[in-house]
């Protein structure tokens, strides 16, 4: 989705901590880590329309990412419609067969019926385009505080088992 977001520790005893025993910090941070995308990702579930409920399931915390002193922790789909979902689209002609299956899948509507309701929306997006549902975008805003806090716990528990 767009530009990552970032959150961060500042705390000057993390860099002597980090520089001390970098090992006990990543010990610590990483089960906070995971905690955190696990907030984001029931955050940003509840946060995608109901509608889009292939979308919805397919959103997870990814694996965590290890690289020197540096981890990170992520959350996301494979889903290329994903984007715009979350940022909207402009107006543009859809591809009809998906929303027929959509329809069908949704609606209960086959055939015919299913094939015309399909078109009405893909006229739709034409005319109009879709708004955005930042989903992630939101979620993250909800939840960043409680992932700060989470990070600065561990940090304050690396701290203080560094200095026994």
């Amino acid at each position: 989705m767009s530009e990552p977001h970032t959150l961060s520790i500042n705390i000057q005893v993390v860099d002597a901590a980090l520089a001390a025993a970098p090992d006990i910090l990543l010990e610590e941070l990483a089960p906070a880590i995971v905690e955190g995308q696990l907030l984001l990702e029931r955050e940003v579930r509840e946060l995608t329309p109901a509608y889009q409920g292939l979308l919805r399931d397919s959103i997870g915390a990814q694996p965590l990412e290890m690289s020197g002193t540096v981890i990170s922790g992520s959350v996301g789909t494979a889903l290329a419609y994903a984007l715009p979902v979350e940022l909207g689209a402009r107006p543009h002609m859809p591809p009809v067969e998906p929303l027929v299956d959509w329809v069908r899948r949704k609606l209960g509507k086959g055939g015919k019926e299913g094939r015309g309701v399909a078109w009405a929306i893909a006229r739709k997006m034409a005319k109009k385009g879709t708004p955005g549902r930042f989903m992630f975008r939101d979620g993250l805003a909800a939840t960043q505080g409680q992932i700060g806090e989470l990070l600065q716990a561990a940090a304050a528990r690396a701290v203080r088992r560094i200095g026994q």
